[in-house]
């Protein structure tokens, strides 16, 4: 069984214009997903399906075989699928980390104590211990994102919808969250992760290209982003490795298939 599995769904903002329409999906626990695609796509829409946030209006969205419309597994479903938005300073309410951190836990009814437990743990999972005295406010963007995927930690979640998480923050503050997202994966979490930067898409197990409210493509990084064309004829970037690849290629250059990094590219050249 898939942790979460999405059946024939179809969701409407309005009657009759679907935001998203005729979706199938499954996601392994442990498993890292990107989810790519052009604004308007339908990419937050999704993953506001994985933890009840929105319901489907025709088909069916479960977790660990809990339907999502199921109001009394309501509960069970967000403490296992927490999610982290794109604006940090939307996400974060108390005066210090540490409350906010607690809140999530606090609303669930877990005893003081074990609170404080989650929320030392959760602080050291993504490198913040030594701030959870401080104010949000005076925290940079990549550690204000730090303190949120730590409190859907705090929960006892077992897997993280992130929804374009660094899409606002500078490159150090994307490297910081991204290196956390890995240090996650790593650990068994499972990640589902959606991004308009393809070399974070790159990092996942598995990439899945929407276009137009559907999903057109599902691969690994390697089998969606070599086809170059088929990419950016829906209008999306490749990873610059792979676009200097294909470039050279172009130009008689004999180069290998599958190069997504730099590294790959470097290596291939020498």
């Amino acid at each position: 069984m898939s942790f979460i599995s999405v059946r024939k769904v179809r969701y409407c903002y309005h009657e009759n214009v679907a935001a998203i329409e005729d979706i199938n999906l499954d996601i392994d626990e442990g498993e890292f997903v990107a989810i790519i695609g052009t604004n308007g796509s339908g990419k937050s829409t999704l993953a506001k399906h994985f933890n009840a946030l929105l319901l489907p209006t025709n088909g069916k969205v479960s977790v660990e075989g809990m339907d999502t419309s199921n109001e009394s597994d309501l509960w069970k479903i967000r403490s296992k699928v927490g999610m982290v938005f794109q604006n940090p300073d939307n996400q974060l309410i108390a005066a210090l980390v540490e409350d906010d951190i607690a809140f999530g836990a606090e609303n669930l009814g877990i005893p003081a104590e074990d609170i404080r437990r989650r929320v030392d743990l959760s602080l050291d999972a993504v490198g913040m211990i030594d701030f959870k005295d401080f104010a949000p406010h005076k925290l940079s963007g990549g550690q204000k994102q730090r303190i949120a995927i730590a409190g859907a930690l705090a929960m006892n979640t077992k897997c993280i919808v992130f929804d374009e998480p660094t899409a606002m923050l500078d490159p150090q503050g994307r490297a910081e969250v991204l290196a956390v997202v890995k240090k996650l994966h790593a650990n068994g979490f499972t990640i589902i992760y959606i991004t308009h930067f393809m070399e974070e898409a790159v990092e996942a197990d598995r990439v899945v290209v929407m276009e137009s409210g559907k999903v057109v493509k599902v691969g690994t990084p390697r089998e969606v982003f070599t086809d170059v064309e088929g990419i950016k004829k829906i209008g999306l970037d490749v990873p610059i490795a792979a676009e200097m690849t294909y470039r050279l290629r172009k130009r008689g250059f004999n180069l290998p298939e599958g190069i997504m990094t730099a590294e790959d590219l470097a290596a291939a050249l020498r």
